[in-house]
C-alpha cells in the first residue's frame, strides 16, 4: 500500500513546484511593468547639444552657375586668292596687332596682272582722248554745214564708247590691285594667334581651308545659362544698374575676376528651360582663356539686416520646417520657421526666429520640447557657416 501511494505524492509535489514557478514569473512581470512605468514617468535627463546665436547681417543675393569663356571676337584666316605661301610672319600663339601682316602669298602673278591692267588702261585712255577730240572737230564742222549730221553722230558715239572702255579699264585695274592685296593676309583684330595650319611653300586655293585663327582675349566673354525662374529678378535688378559678375578661374590660387553682365538672350531655350547670358571682363592679366570652364556668380543685390542661422539648425517634419530654440533657462522649445533661401551654409529666416535667439545646430534628436539641454559648444552663425 505504501509503495503504491509514493508516485501519487511525487506527482502532487511536482504540480505544486510548477505552480510556484508560474507565480514567481508573473510577479516578475508585474515588477518589470511597474519599473517601466516608473521610467516612463521619470523626467528625461539634460541633453548635450551644440548651438548658435541667430544674427542680423547683410547677405548678398546672387546666382551661382558654371560658365564657359569665349573670345570677344574671333578671326578665321583663309586665302582669298590661290598661290604659294611665300612667308609666315608670326609665331604660333604670339600676340598680333590689328593690320599686322601674318601670311604672304606669292604676289608676283598678281603684280603682273596689275601691270597688264594699267597698260591696257593707258592705251585705251589715249584712244579715248583722240576720239573725243575728233568728236569736238566734227561738232564744229557740222555747225558750219561742212559735214552731214550723221558723220558727227558717228564720231560722238565712238568718243562715248571709248570713254566707257576707259571706265571698264579703271575697274579692271582696281580689281587687279585688290587681288594683289589679298596676297598679304593681315590680322583684322588685336588678338592671340593660334596654331599655324599651313607651312611656307604650300599651295593654297581661294577660300579652301583655314590657315590660322586669331582670338581677341582683351576684353573677353563668359557665356553661361541660368534657369528661367531667375529671369524676372535679373531683368529687375539690371534695370536698376549694372550687374556685377565674378568668374573664378579653375586654378585654385587664382583670385576671382570681376566683370559686368552685358547680354541677355532674346528667348528661353524650350528644351532646357534656361536662358543664355554673357558677361564681359577686361581680362587685363589674361587670367581667363577661351574654352575654360569657370564658376560664375551674378550679384543681384544685397539684402539688408536679415536674420541668419546655420542651415543645419533647420529641421523638416510633415508640418513643415522648424528649429529648436534654447530659452534663457536652458529649455528646448520647438519653433516653426519660414526659410526664404540658403546662402553659403546659412539659412535666411523670414519668420520664426529673431536675432539674438539661440538655436540648436547639433543634437536635435536628443532634445525634447520642454526638456532641459546643455550647450556643450556655442557657435556663432559665422563659425557654423564655415567662415
Amino acid at each position: 500500500m505504501n509503495a503504491l501511494r509514493l508516485p501519487i505524492l511525487t506527482t502532487g509535489f511536482s504540480r505544486l513546484l510548477h505552480a510556484g514557478f508560474a507565480i514567481a514569473f508573473l510577479a516578475s512581470l508585474v515588477s518589470c511593468s511597474k519599473n517601466s512605468q516608473e521610467q516612463m514617468q521619470r523626467k528625461p535627463g539634460v541633453a548635450p547639444v551644440k548651438a548658435a546665436v541667430a544674427a542680423k547681417k547683410d547677405v548678398p543675393l546672387r546666382i551661382d552657375v558654371v560658365g564657359n569663356i569665349e573670345a570677344y571676337s574671333m578671326a578665321i584666316l583663309t586665302a582669298q586668292v590661290g598661290g604659294q605661301i611665300e612667308k609666315i610672319h608670326f609665331r604660333e600663339g604670339a600676340f598680333a596687332k590689328k593690320d599686322d601682316i601674318l601670311i604672304t602669298i606669292d604676289p608676283r602673278p598678281y603684280k603682273a596682272a596689275v601691270a597688264q591692267a594699267e597698260a591696257v588702261l593707258a592705251r585705251d585712255t589715249v584712244q579715248a582722248d583722240n576720239t573725243k577730240k575728233d568728236a569736238e572737230r566734227y561738232g564744229e564742222l557740222v555747225a558750219k554745214g561742212f559735214i552731214a549730221q550723221s558723220q558727227y553722230d558717228q564720231a560722238k558715239t565712238a568718243a562715248d564708247a571709248a570713254g566707257s572702255v576707259v571706265v571698264a579699264d579703271k575697274a579692271a585695274v582696281e580689281n587687279a590691285k585688290l587681288q594683289l592685296g589679298y596676297c598679304y593676309i593681315h590680322s583684322p583684330i588685336n588678338g592671340q594667334t593660334g596654331a599655324i595650319l599651313i607651312n611656307e611653300g604650300n599651295l593654297v586655293k581661294a577660300n579652301d581651308k583655314t590657315l590660322a585663327t586669331v582670338y581677341q582675349v582683351k576684353p573677353i566673354y563668359a557665356s553661361f545659362s541660368v534657369p528661367q525662374i531667375h529671369l524676372p529678378d535679373i531683368r529687375k535688378y539690371r534695370a536698376m544698374g549694372r550687374l556685377k559678375v565674378t568668374a573664378q578661374p579653375p586654378t585654385p590660387d587664382s583670385p576671382p575676376v570681376e566683370g559686368v553682365l552685358t547680354f541677355i538672350d532674346n528667348g528661353v531655350d524650350p528644351a532646357t528651360g534656361t536662358i543664355k547670358l554673357k558677361a564681359t571682363f577686361d581680362n587685363g592679366e589674361k587670367p581667363l582663356w577661351p574654352g575654360q570652364f569657370v564658376k560664375i556668380s551674378i550679384l543681384l543685390t544685397t539684402e539688408k539686416d536679415v536674420v541668419v542661422i546655420p542651415s543645419q539648425a533647420v529641421m523638416t517634419s510633415q508640418k513643415g520646417q522648424y528649429v529648436f530654440l534654447v530659452t534663457s533657462d536652458g529649455v528646448a522649445e520647438m519653433k516653426p520657421v519660414t526659410v526664404s533661401r540658403t546662402f553659403d551654409g546659412q539659412s535666411i529666416i523670414a519668420t520664426g526666429v529673431e536675432a539674438g535667439q539661440t538655436v540648436i545646430t547639433d543634437g536635435q534628436l536628443q532634445a525634447i520640447p520642454g526638456g532641459k539641454v546643455k550647450i556643450v559648444e556655442n557657435q556663432t552663425g559665422e563659425k557654423a557657416s564655415g567662415k
